[in-house]
Formats: C-alpha cells, structure tokens, sequence
C-alpha cells in the first residue's frame, strides 16, 4: 500500500456567491492545482464530493463537467456522496485510489450552492437523509441537536453557557480566516439572547446555509518529492457507521461512528488522542463539538465541556479546535465542509495559516454525516522532504 501524501490545497470564499456548482467546483479545483504546480492533465482520478447539487440547482454530472472544465479529461470522474460527510467520504476514496497504487495523481474537489434556496427549502432538502419514520414527523437534525443538547446538558450537569461559549469561540478564531463566512466577533450575551430554533439550541449555536468549495491533491509520496520540499500525509483514515434512526441508540449522547471511525484512523496512524496537535470538528450545532471532543478521546464522557469553560480548546490552548472559525463561522457548504476541514489542518501543518496559526505536528479531521449517521476521521502530519 503507497504512503500518500497532500501536494495541493485550495478554499474559495464562503457564504452567499453568484457563482453556480460548476463554477464553485472549477474555482477550487484549479487554485489546488496552481498550489501544488502540477498540470491538469497530469491527473488520473477526479474526484466530486457533494450531497445534493441535483435537488439545489438541478445540476447532475457535475464530476464529468468539471473534468472539461479544467481540462482534465480523460481522467477517471465520480461524484462522492455522504450526506453532510460527503468531503471526509471523498477524502477516503481520493486516499484509497491513491493507496492502492491506482492513481498516481487524484484530485479532490468538495462544494455545493445553497444559499439561492429559502431556509426551509434548504433545512428540508437536509432532512431528507433522515430515516423515513422520523421524517414523516417533521424531525430535522436541528430538531436532534436541541433534544440531544438537553440530555447532555441534563445528564452531565453541564451549563447552557458552555455551548454558548463554543459559539463565541469559532467566531473569534473565524475572524482571522479570510475565507469564512463569518468574519466577526460575537459575545455571549449575543449567543444566549438569540432566537430559539430548537430549545435549549438558539440560532447562534447553528452554522449558516453557505456557497463554497475546497480541493485537495493526492499522491503517493514518492511522487510528492518531486513536487515540494515541505507536504502533508494521510497518516490514518477511518470511516463507520451509526443507526440511521437516531432514536434507536443506546445513548444519543455517544456518537458510535465518530468512535469507530477515529480508533480505525489511530491505529493507522499509530497514534493516540494524544498525539494530537490541532483538530477540525464538525460544529453544525454547538452540541456536536463536546460530543466529537469525547468520542475522539480527547476527554472522558461528559467531560467535554469543561475543556471550553477552562479555555483548553482555544486557540491557545492545549488542543485547539476549530482554528479555522469551524462550520459556525466558516460556514458549512455541505459537500465542501470535510474538505476544507482538510484544508485548514494543510495549512497548519505547513505553518500558512497566518493569525490563526498554531505550533502543530499531527492534525485531524472529523467530518459527520446527519446526526452522526455516517462519519469519517482523518488524521494528518507534516514531513519535511
């Protein structure tokens, strides 16, 4: 199996942008090859993750039109899809066509267009990866976040200003990402007045509906050598599986994938929570960020919000989290958001994250589906050449 290694990295700016899914997809995808100086046609696989660019714009084929776009033909195109883990499921299949010595080059290219639809359309084109029997009853996954957050808040006696402050957190370290959506400081007071959308969750515990797109370039690290002095590998990458009906787990609080998936990428990478130097985590709401905090153990159960009151996941904490502002400030276009999770860890690793740069070594990456229905783990680490 190759060893396989980041030469290219790339991020569009986030939010509202008149630009269509094709153009999104192209945007990104050339300023990843520009970064790593390789040519278009040097690429063998061409990879598109996206949920839902059909059901937004009505725009399928997308894999196939990027390839003309960027002039990449005649390489192998798919589309990647896994719901809200659409990015982190495109980075196990670049890794994999790579690993497994069928590519010597694959690019990656996650985004999707949403903002041109209403809150409600777009909430309900999101809810339609819930399980049938919960969707008939108008459950969503805000609908999930707010009744798991009063179950953690209640079973671990966890103040509600604890999730405010993870709010308060990513918007701070959004500031300096000149890529987020949101570029501005928020206090808590702001946080914890805001309108309810699913009791004890307000509307600032919730990430935004967003434009955007980001890529990444794969290739065996012999072949890396040839390009730069300084990259990044895939150290380790799992993926897994939760219950589709949420209310069928044992415990709510637990997500099973993130376990899953994290134990399968440390034991790859032969490494620990521990390890780890800077991490992305899926914040769509605030709730998500202790839950993946403890589930990739980084703390005990029920201990995960204590790392945020002590200021442990600041950015000049012991473990930062969410340098990049997170899905709360940075945004989250569904299909992109696990490759510009991927991104911003490249960027760390390479010391080019400016303001928010952190000393860092070994990153990692989690990118969940639905309400932990689906979720992958990456871990990441620097080489010099």
């Amino acid at each position: 199996m190759e060893d396989v290694a980041i030469v290219g990295a790339s991020m569009t700016p986030f939010g509202q942008r008149d630009a269509w899914i094709r153009e999104l997809l192209a945007e990104a995808g050339q300023a990843c090859l520009e970064d790593a100086g390789v040519s278009a046609d040097a690429v063998d696989h061409l990879y598109v993750s996206n949920m839902a660019s059909g059901e937004f714009e009505g725009q399928t084929g997308v894999p196939n039109a990027l390839a003309h776009d960027l002039q990449a033909v005649p390489a192998y195109t798919a589309r990647i899809d896994q719901t809200s883990s659409s990015g982190g499921a495109g980075i196990y299949a670049a890794w994999q066509s790579v690993a497994s010595g069928a590519s010597d080059m694959t690019l990656l290219v996650g985004g999707e267009k949403m903002t041109h639809r209403t809150t409600a359309e777009a909430t309900d084109v999101i809810a339609s990866l819930t399980h049938p029997c919960e969707y008939k009853h108008g459950l969503t996954l805000p609908s999930f976040a707010g009744l798991t957050a009063r179950l953690y808040l209640e079973t671990y006696d966890a103040p509600r200003e604890s999730l405010g402050k993870v709010a308060v957190k990513n918007h701070r370290n959004g500031v300096d990402n000149p890529h987020a959506q949101f570029r501005k400081e928020v206090d808590l007071d702001t946080v914890l007045d805001s309108p309810i959308v699913a009791d004890p969750l307000r509307l600032y515990d919730f990430c935004p509906i967003t434009d955007g797109s980001a890529a990444l370039l794969l290739c065996p690290v012999s072949v890396a050598e040839e390009y730069a002095d300084e990259y990044v590998t895939v150290a380790g990458i799992g993926g897994a599986t939760d219950t589709h009906v949420v209310h069928e787990r044992a415990d709510p609080t637990t997500m099973r994938g993130v376990v899953e998936s994290s134990d399968r990428a440390y034991e790859m990478a032969d490494l620990s929570p521990d390890d780890v130097d800077v991490a992305e985590l899926h914040d769509m709401f605030t709730i998500l960020e202790f839950l993946q905090f403890e589930d990739l153990g980084f703390a005990e159960k029920g201990e995960g919000w204590k790392a945020v009151e002590e200021g442990r996941t600041d950015r000049d904490g012991e473990l930062p989290i969410n340098t990049s502002g997170g899905l709360k400030s940075k945004g989250h276009p569904l299909g992109a958001s696990g490759v510009a999770q991927a991104y911003e860890i490249v960027q760390q690793l390479r010391g080019e994250a400016g303001k928010r740069q952190v000393d860092a070594d070994v990153g990692l990456a989690c990118n969940v589906g639905g309400f932990g229905n689906c979720v992958t783990t990456a871990i990441f680490e620097g080489v010099d050449a």
